[in-house]
C-alpha cells in the first residue's frame, strides 16, 4: 500500500476529545460544502517560529530569494491559548529552523498544557538539546528531514548536517519510547528526492529501520535557482517508478512505512493546477514576521495579525472568505496558486511543481 500526502485529514495520534471532536466534525462539513464563512476554528495552527536556520541547504529557496530573518513572537503564541482544547494540531513549522527559536520549549509546555497535539519538523541537528523536551510535553509526532543515507550525501546536500550525529540522537529517543512503553513521539524522515540522491531512498529506508523510524515521507525537489535545475526530476518518471517501487519493498519487508508523491503523469489531479486544496479551511497560518498567510507554501500575505482582535474575525476576514471561494476555482484562483508547489496539494503532472525558477515563491520579509 503506498501512503499519500493529507490533504484534507491530519496525523492521528491521541484520540480527540469531545470538544476537538464537535470542532472537527463542523469544519470538515463546512470544508466539504465549501462555507465561506466558518462557525468552526481551524483544526490546526501552523506557526513559522523563524525563517532562520542553522544550515545552508544547496536546494534551498533561502538562496535565491531575500530572508531577512524574523522570529516569531511570544505574545503573539500566547494569544492562541483559548483555541488549543478546541483544535486539533498545533505544528511548528516554516521556512526556517523552529528548533532555534529561544522560547521553542516553553511552546511545547505551553501546548502541552492543552488538548492540541504537537507536531514539529526539523533538520535535526538540535535533537540532543530537545530531547527531554520531547519526553517532558509529550510531542506526538516529529520529522527529520534527511536527503541522503550517508554523511557523504546528506552532507553535501544539507550543508552543515551530521547524519551520524542526528542518528545517534534518534537511537537515543527511540530507546527511551520503548523503555517506557510510549506510543509518542511517531517519528518520520522526509526526504527530498533530487537527481543525485534519489538512488540511496531504499538506503534511507534501511536506516530508518535501524534506528527504528516508522515511517519514510519523500517529496520532490523544487527548484528555485538555475543552478539546480541539473537535479531536477521532471521528466525522470521512469527511474523514479524504478526506485520507488524498490523502496516500498524493502519497507514492506523490514516495516516502514512509504508515504510517496505521484509519479508525473499519475498524479489524481489530472490537468488542474492542483489536488483539491482544504488548507484555507483546515489550517490557520501565522508566519514569523506576524503576517497572516494562507499557506506556507506562497508569496501571497494577508495582513499583520493582531491579538486584540477576536479570532473568528480574523478567521473570516475577506481575504479567508476570497480564497475558499477562489482556491479550487481554474481561472479565479491566485497565479501562486495556478503553480503550487506545495507538496501535499501540488499537482505533480506539471512541469510548474518541480521548477520555479524566476518565480516568486516566497513572501517579502521586514526587517
Amino acid at each position: 500500500m503506498i501512503l499519500r500526502a493529507k490533504t484534507k485529514e491530519l496525523f492521528k495520534g491521541k484520540e480527540l476529545t469531545a470538544k476537538q471532536r464537535e470542532n472537527s466534525v463542523i469544519n470538515i462539513e463546512e470544508m466539504e460544502k465549501g462555507e465561506t464563512i466558518l462557525k468552526s476554528y481551524p483544526r490546526r495552527l501552523v506557526f513559522e517560529l523563524t525563517n532562520a536556520c542553522n544550515l545552508n541547504c544547496v536546494m534551498c529557496g533561502r538562496n535565491a530569494a531575500d530572508f531577512r530573518p524574523t522570529v516569531f513572537d511570544m505574545d503573539l503564541f500566547y494569544s492562541f491559548e483559548p483555541l488549543m482544547d478546541s483544535i486539533e494540531e498545533v505544528t511548528l513549522m516554516g521556512w526556517g529552523e523552529p528548533t532555534i527559536h529561544p522560547h521553542f520549549t516553553e511552546m511545547l509546555k505551553t501546548v502541552n498544557n492543552h488538548s492540541a497535539r504537537k507536531y514539529f519538523c526539523t533538520n535535526g541537528m538540535t535533537l540532543g538539546k530537545i530531547k527531554n523536551a520531547i519526553f517532558d510535553y509529550n510531542v506526538d509526532v516529529f520529522a527529520v528531514s534527511l536527503d541522503g543515507a550517508t554523511d557523504e550525501t546528506n552532507g553535501r546536500i544539507r550543508r552543515g548536517s551530521d547524519i551520524n550525529a542526528i542518528s545517534k540522537e534518534l537511537r537515543d529517543i527511540v530507546r527511551i519510547k520503548r523503555l517506557y512503553g510510549l506510543k509518542y513521539p511517531w517519528i518520520n524522515f522526509v526526504f527530498c528526492a533530487m537527481e543525485s540522491n534519489l538512488r540511496e531512498l531504499p538506503d534511507l529506508v534501511r536506516l530508518a529501520a535501524d534506528i527504528g523510524i516508522e515511517e519514510v515521507k519523500v517529496v520532490y525537489l523544487t527548484v528555485f535557482q538555475e543552478n539546480m535545475r541539473k537535479e531536477s526530476l521532471w521528466g525522470k518518471s521512469r527511474e523514479v517508478a524504478d526506485i520507488f517501487t524498490e523502496a516500498l519493498t524493502l519497507g514492506e519487508n523490514l516495516g516502514v512505512l512509504l508515504k510517496l508523491p505521484h509519479i508525473q503523469g499519475q498524479d489524481i489531479a489530472g490537468i488542474k493546477s492542483h489536488k483539491d486544496c482544504y488548507v484555507v479551511w483546515r489550517d490557520f497560518f501565522l508566519g514569523s514576521d506576524g503576517y497572516v498567510r494562507p499557506c506556507m507554501s506562497t508569496p501571497v500575505k494577508f495582513f499583520p495579525y493582531d491579538k486584540t482582535n477576536h479570532f473568528m474575525d480574523i478567521w473570516n476576514a475577506a481575504e479567508f472568505q476570497r480564497y475558499r471561494e477562489i482556491v479550487n476555482c481554474a481561472g479565479k484562483m491566485d497565479i501562486s496558486c495556478e503553480r503550487c508547489y506545495q507538496s501535499s496539494h501540488c499537482n505533480w503532472n506539471k512541469k510548474e511543481s518541480f521548477i520555479q525558477i524566476g518565480e516568486q515563491f516566497a513572501p517579502k520579509w521586514s526587517n
